[in-house]
């Protein structure tokens, strides 16, 4: 029996895309990897992000928003970036970590002039579609 893959999505507040990218995982790819997700500066997690997920079928809503210190020495196999600061924030992993960019927009900056929340899920929710694409396309 392989062993799981360890796979850290890293965004900047570890509010929205990475909780989604580890719902995901978990739900998707159980089997294949242990997901973890991070941020840069961590500022709790986003509520339309849970309930976009939910809407999925996929709950994070016991998942924190956490930073990466907050993980000890977990040995990752791989470390997914899913912003620009967070790919030009990403500390030093060791060799054998495989680091890869793969942005996505955010959804809070694209439903800031969002005149309800449920205008706002339109863009919760393309994004929660475009990790969820992102997601069962992983592969080694």
């Amino acid at each position: 029996m392989n062993e799981k893959k360890k796979i850290l999505f890293l965004c900047t507040g570890n509010s929205c895309r990475s909780q989604m990218a580890e719902g995901w995982t978990r739900h998707l790819r159980g089997d294949d990897y242990e997901a973890y997700s991070a941020g840069i500066t961590p500022k709790g997690i986003d509520p339309l992000a849970v309930k976009a997920m939910a809407e999925a079928g996929v709950d994070i809503s016991a998942q924190k928003s956490k930073d990466i210190d907050s993980l000890g020495d977990i040995e990752f196999d791989y470390v997914i970036t899913l912003c620009d600061n967070a790919r030009e924030s990403c500390p030093y992993y060791p060799a054998k970590t495989r680091l890869i960019h793969q942005g996505f927009d955010d959804p809070p900056l694209l439903a800031q002039n969002a005149n309800s929340d449920e205008d706002a899920m339109q863009h919760y929710r393309l994004v929660r579609e475009e990790i969820k694409d992102y997601i069962t396309r992983l592969s080694e």
